[in-house]
Formats: C-alpha cells, sequence, structure tokens
C-alpha cells in the first residue's frame, strides 16, 4: 500500500488498483457499495449528509408538513432554505440510501433505520445539525423531539453569531427560527435548557452579553434553569440578563399567538440581570 498516492498492490494475487478497488476486493462489494463503505471508514456525516438532502426534498412533497410549519409559524422560504429544513414522511428513507449504494449495516450504524429496518425518523420535521440529525414529530402521540445516536453537537449555527457581542440564547429549534424570521440573526439554540461542556465553552469564549430566553415554563423548570446557567456564566465574566416571557409561553408561541418583532426587542430591553 502507498498512502501518498492512495494505491495498492497485492504481489500473492497480483491485484491491484486505487481505494474504491481494494474495497471492492476486500468485502466482493459493487463499486456503489465500495464508495458508501469509503464514507463509511471516514466517519458518517456523509451519510447524514446524503439522508438530509433526501428529507429536504420530501418537505414540500407533503402538505401536512408545510401545515406544522406554518403552524409554528415559519412561514418564509429563505428561512426554510437558512435552517434546511426537511421532513421525514417514513418508510422510504432506506430504499433511496440502499439505492444510492449504502450498505444496511451502515444505515443502522448511523442510527437512521432502526435494528428491525425501520426508518429512524418517521412523521418528523427534521433539522441538520453539525454531527446529528434531529427530528420533531408531527404527532401527539409519539414523543416528540429526537436525535440521532451520538452528541446533539454545539451551539446551533454557532458560527454565524460567534463574532456577535451580544447574542440571545433560547431553548428549542422553533424559538430560533421564528427569531431569526423575526430579523434577530444574532439567536442562537442549545437544544434543551441544559448546556454540554462544548457549547457552555462556546458561549464563554469571549466576552459578550448573553440574553437568556428560556421557556417559561408552568413548573418552573425553565426558569430555573435559566438562573443556574445565569451564575455559571457571569462566574466566566460574561455579561448575562434573562429575558421574562409571559407565563406558559417560549418565544416561538409568544411570536406565532400575541407577539411581534417589536414586543419582542421590549421584552430584550426589559431583561434583567
Amino acid at each position: 500500500m502507498d498512502p501518498r498516492k492512495n494505491l495498492f498492490y497485492c504481489y500473492g494475487c497480483r491485484r491491484g488498483g486505487d481505494l474504491i478497488r481494494f474495497a471492492e476486493l476486500y468485502h466482493q462489494a459493487r463499486f456503489p457499495q465500495a464508495v458508501a463503505l469509503l464514507h463509511q471508514w471516514r466517519g458518517l456525516p456523509p451519510l447524514w449528509h446524503e439522508a438530509a438532502g433526501f428529507y429536504r426534498m420530501q418537505l414540500h412533497r407533503h402538505c401536512e408538513a408545510i401545515t406544522y410549519l406554518y403552524q409554528r409559524g415559519v412561514r418564509s422560504p429563505e428561512l426554510v432554505e437558512h435552517m434546511r429544513i426537511g421532513y421525514a414522511p417514513g418508510g422510504c428513507l432506506r430504499g433511496w440510501l440502499t439505492q444510492l449504494g449504502y450498505p444496511l449495516q451502515a444505515l443502522r450504524q448511523a442510527g437512521l433505520v432502526t435494528g428491525a429496518g425501520y426508518d429512524a425518523h418517521t412523521h418528523r420535521i427534521v433539522f441538520p445539525l453539525e454531527g446529528n440529525l434531529y427530528g420533531r414529530s408531527l404527532s401527539a402521540t409519539a414523543p416528540p423531539h429526537r436525535f440521532l445516536p451520538g452528541a446533539k453537537g454545539g451551539l446551533y449555527s454557532w458560527e454565524r453569531v460567534q463574532q456577535c457581542p451580544e447574542v440571545i440564547l433560547v431553548e428549542g429549534l422553533f424559538d430560533y427560527a421564528v427569531l431569526w424570521q423575526a430579523g434577530f440573526h444574532n439567536v442562537t439554540c442549545s437544544m434543551g435548557n441544559h448546556l454540554n461542556g462544548r457549547q457552555y465553552r462556546q458561549l464563554c469564549d469571549r466576552p459578550r452579553t448573553v440574553n437568556l430566553a428560556f421557556d417559561a415554563d408552568t413548573n418552573g423548570s425553565g426558569q430555573q434553569a435559566a438562573q443556574s446557567l445565569a451564575c455559571r456564566l457571569r462566574e466566566q465574566g460574561m455579561n448575562v440578563r434573562r429575558v421574562s416571557l409571559p407565563d406558559g409561553h417560549d418565544p416561538n408561541s409568544f411570536l406565532v399567538e400575541n407577539g411581534d418583532a417589536r414586543q419582542f426587542q421590549s421584552l430584550l430591553e426589559a431583561a434583567l440581570p
């Protein structure tokens, strides 16, 4: 094997070639399957990328998905493109990816297909993350949130707001969506009210003002999480302000049901340390 040229030669069977040919011979696979295996060896993101592209193609083919997005306040084509939103109808991703040459075992390893061979995301709005695919169920009877196996990753779209001296941190991707659509492009999302280590380090990578716009839960969990995080961030020298939403509301429901950008800006200006 010559790693500099990605070539091999076997002196026993006198066969050689490039890496794809090696995968074909070693696994007794055809060209498409060999390419898929090489993607698998390099890591799973290429497979997730293919799945995300498939979900995006499905979005406008299913009226229930568009209706749900509209109900959640997602009405801008620019926003759909910005967040690369897709839809998983279920029952068809496996066939699409195997047709492209990805073996079933790779789909199972990535979490895209269950052990029984069914699509993991079914009837869900899908948001691609940096190393995962998050699905929000349209059905009230299914668990609302679903990530593929593995970490949820860092703060959502962090590279777009990292240089901002002031950021808005929200819990959910639909909170992010309606705020971004309303013109608040310094927003990011932790996908839950408990930050992982990477997300916390991202927020603390330089001095900035962090506006915590967590859910105003009726049981107080969002408010408690915001207070705890605010204390930790202040210890790192961050300027932290907690945005007070009406009881029972999150940023998404506030803007969808009875608020607008001007009113949310007023909440930001009234935020307390």
